[in-house]
């Protein structure tokens, strides 16, 4: 049955109906809104956007009609616009560029000159850098791979682009930006219109430069034309310029007949071809060769035959004779390396710059040190070595040095790459160190031997002892005792750091903590001591010991000078004292023989264990000179120096204080004789040493000096004193200040081994040799020095 809804109600038909929906609809229909007033900014926005005009509508930027944010989000018209600005202005600045950057005539191209080097009268020639070695040839009667061996190592492109390599540009750029290594992104061409200019620069701007000319020149001449000349251009190394000089140089044989190994072997070297020649790195050059060789495969140029029969070629050995052959050799060396260092010159920079180069050495003192360093009387081992350094102490400069008889024979510069122990010459920076900290010359300690200090035994040359002595006389005699006590009191390391700070390199062999490095532990080069000397001699202001006085470009502008200022390091009260000491050395200790320069020296003498070297230094306020000889094996190993001529015994108040003073009669002779300034009063007075009062004279008796054996031969004066009557005989010359035995105790520094320690290694005169002979670089190898104090064989000397 079916359901009704609407029961009971009656429905409406007809008219009625139509009437009730008719109704309804209009009821559910919502009234329409009242319009809403607009506001007065909306419409002067559109008003203000109704009325932008020219430009505006075009770059409508800050948009108008936008909210806060979008308004500043560029419109593709904005964008687009500047786009096209953009491309407008590049092109307008690369048609400027095309237009005013002129390509320079071939004549002025390629004007490398000669570097010449001279004495410091700035007239005398010393030496030249690399004369230039440059013969042209016709490019069309080489091999066709000599041209392409380049083009396959330095611009796979070169024949299919314009000059410039866009996307090796965007390539580099994008490498620098994210901070890779530098590259230049340089065509073959680039590197062509480069070659032209030794200074030419690398900044972004020189780039574009070059990139213009190199399009400008691509355009006027053919590839092989500008291959050619790239051929006829490019150094090479070894001071050839151009492939027929390269060569000469490498295979002593024309560009024309070489081989596709040889000519690969050349392209393969460019970029570096001084540090990536064979004779230099051998394992660097085979690498670039095969490279090459790989490039040349790959790119058609040799077939797989060629490529399967190729061996990395032999080259000659590298001709120097003319540059470093002699004494001065090293001296042209030091130079090399001084303008590569400090004046961040490069090696083609320096041998095709036409450079002055104005050294500071005089021409009569090196004719002077070379004569006397080679005047030792006949005898002497054939394995002696021997190293003079002279220096200038109110500059720096070097007046002249010796570093062997012979560069090419030997490249181990004696004086700036040998090293030897220091001996006694070490003893003054512990005396510095403690008048620093508050000790005087009055004060003193007792000069006992044996005496055990630190734990260990050690004991004066022959034994002898001085009873309390005031540091005046521990220095005019170099006794052993009082300096390792005072080392003891000081510290060590406070001695050390006087060196350093002297003028001795922070990593100087040998250079340890333990209270024996008084007594000259460390193996400085000869160099190093003249260095720290010169402060002294100075007064204690420091300056960099150099060769290089200033460097003169081809247009007569000075492009570098050594600084000569220096820095006060120390007190100048304490270097009066200092010197005043070191002038009694002179006066009436080991070194008298130097009075006869008629004038005020200081000076100090030192000898190491077992006599394997011999030092002495002495200055004026004017002049430092430090003298070493030291003998060596043939692989370098150290030898005890073998006594010869008048000398029973080889140490530095002997042949090393003779050559000081016969070099110093020339250094010396057209200079004014110059006092040192006077001892300071404090020194008369007692010191305290860390506030701690040291002892002076009234503090003890006065004792004589007792020696425990005769000494054996009659040897420079030291000291004066008289021995107490328990010597046998008093010694009528120098006191006993070289060891003669070991000291009783452990580990004391003495000259033998005690049980159970390895075998030693003092540094007494170690001759480094190099792997392969270096020309510029000689790399020196010095010995190990032992790690612990067991080991330290030191010397038992006093100069």
């Amino acid at each position: 049955m079916a359901h009704r809804t609407n029961q009971g109600v009656p429905r409406p038909g007809g008219s009625k109906l139509s009437q009730a929906l008719s109704a309804g609809r209009q009821a559910s229909v919502k009234p329409p809104k009242k319009p809403r007033a607009t506001s007065k900014s909306a419409s002067g926005k559109a008003s203000a956007a109704s009325k932008r005009t020219g430009w505006r509508r075009v770059f409508n930027y800050p948009r108008a009609g936008k909210g806060p944010i979008h308004r500043w989000i560029p419109s593709w018209r904005f964008v687009l616009g500047c786009f096209l600005m953009g491309v407008l202005a590049v092109i307008g600045l690369f048609a400027y560029a095309y237009s005013t950057i002129k390509v320079p005539d071939p004549s002025e191209f390629a004007q490398a000159q000669t570097t010449t080097v001279y004495y410091a009268d700035g007239t005398t020639v010393m030496g030249e850098f690399a004369e230039i070695d440059r013969t042209i040839v016709d490019s069309t009667t080489l091999p066709d791979y000599v041209g392409q061996s380049i083009v396959a190592s330095e611009d796979r492109s070169f024949y299919t682009n314009n000059g410039v390599d866009p996307k090796g540009i965007v390539r580099a750029l994008w490498n620098n930006l994210r901070g890779g290594d530098t590259q230049g992104a340089s065509t073959l061409t680039q590197q062509y219109v480069k070659n032209y200019y030794v200074d030419t620069t690398d900044s972004y701007f020189g780039k574009f430069q070059q990139a213009i000319m190199a399009i400008k020149i691509d355009r006027e001449q053919s590839k092989d034309q500008i291959l050619g000349a790239y051929l006829n251009t490019v150094y090479y190394g070894r001071s050839a310029y151009g492939i027929e000089a390269a060569a000469q140089a490498f295979y002593d044989k024309s560009a024309k007949d070489m081989t596709v190994s040889e000519a690969a072997l050349l392209a393969g070297i460019l970029p570096a071809p001084s540090a990536w020649d064979p004779a230099e790195n051998p394992d660097k050059a085979k690498e670039r060769w095969q490279r090459v060789m790989d490039h040349l495969l790959a790119d058609g140029y040799i077939s797989q035959a060629d490529y399967d029969s190729a061996a990395f070629p032999e080259t000659i050995t590298p001709a120097n004779e003319q540059v470093y052959s002699g004494p001065n050799g090293h001296l042209l060396q030091m130079v090399r390396a001084e303008l590569k260092t400090n004046a961040k010159l490069t090696d083609q920079q320096i041998d095709t710059g036409g450079l002055r180069i104005t050294s500071t050495i005089d021409k009569a003192d090196q004719d002077a040190i070379i004569s006397t360093a080679q005047s030792l009387p006949e005898g002497y081992s054939e394995n002696l070595k021997v190293a003079m350094v002279s220096v200038d102490a109110k500059t720096g400069g070097l007046l002249a040095l010796y570093g062997g008889p012979d560069y090419l024979i030997n490249q181990v510069n004696t004086a700036t790459d040998a090293v030897a122990q220091a001996g006694s010459t070490y003893k003054p920076f512990a005396l510095v160190g403690g008048m620093e900290q508050g000790l005087t010359l009055s004060n003193g300690y007792k000069g006992d031997s044996p005496m055990t200090i630190a734990g260990h035994s050690f004991q004066n040359f022959r034994n002898a002892s001085f009873g309390w002595i005031n540091l005046i006389e521990a220095t005019k005699d170099s006794v052993n005792t009082p300096y390792l006590q005072l080392n003891e009191d000081l510290g060590p390391e406070e001695t050390n750091k006087v060196a350093i700070r002297a003028g001795y390199p922070e990593d100087t062999q040998g250079m340890n903590d333990f209270v024996q490095n008084v007594l000259g532990s460390a193996s400085p080069h000869t160099i190093d001591i003249a260095s720290a000397y010169s402060t002294f001699a100075a007064q204690g202001v420091r300056r960099d010991t150099h060769i290089v006085n200033n460097v003169t470009g081809p247009d007569g502008t000075v492009t570098y000078s050594a600084p000569t200022e220096g820095k006060q390091t120390f007190d100048s009260g304490v270097m009066a004292d200092t010197s005043y000491a070191l002038q009694q050395v002179v006066n009436d200790g080991s070194a008298t023989k130097v009075q006869a320069l008629g004038r005020p020296v200081a000076a100090k003498t030192g000898s190491s264990s077992d006599n394997k070297s011999a030092q002495f230094v002495g200055y004026t306020p004017q002049v430092v000179t430090a003298v070493t000889l030291y003998q060596s094996g043939p692989n370098g190993e150290e030898e005890s120096i073998t006594p010869w001529g008048e000398y029973d015994e080889i140490t530095g108040s002997t042949y090393p204080a003779d050559l000081f003073v016969d070099y110093m009669e020339t250094a010396l002779a057209d200079l004014p004789i110059e006092e040192f300034p006077p001892r300071t009063d404090r020194s008369y007075t007692r010191g305290a040493l860390y506030g701690e009062p040291g002892e002076v004279e009234e503090d003890y008796s006065t004792q004589a000096p007792q020696a425990t054996q005769e000494p054996t031969q009659e040897i420079a004066p030291e000291p004066t004193q008289e021995p107490t009557a328990e010597a046998t005989q008093a010694p009528t010359q120098e006191a006993p200040s070289e060891p003669s035995q070991a000291p009783t105790g452990e580990g004391g520094g003495g000259n033998t081994a005690q049980p159970g320690d390895q075998p030693t290694n003092p540094g007494g005169g170690i001759e480094p040799q190099p792997e392969v002979p270096d020309p510029q670089q000689p790399v020196p190898n010095p010995p190990n020095q032992p790690e612990n104090q067991n080991q330290q064989n030191q010397n038992q000397n006093g100069g």
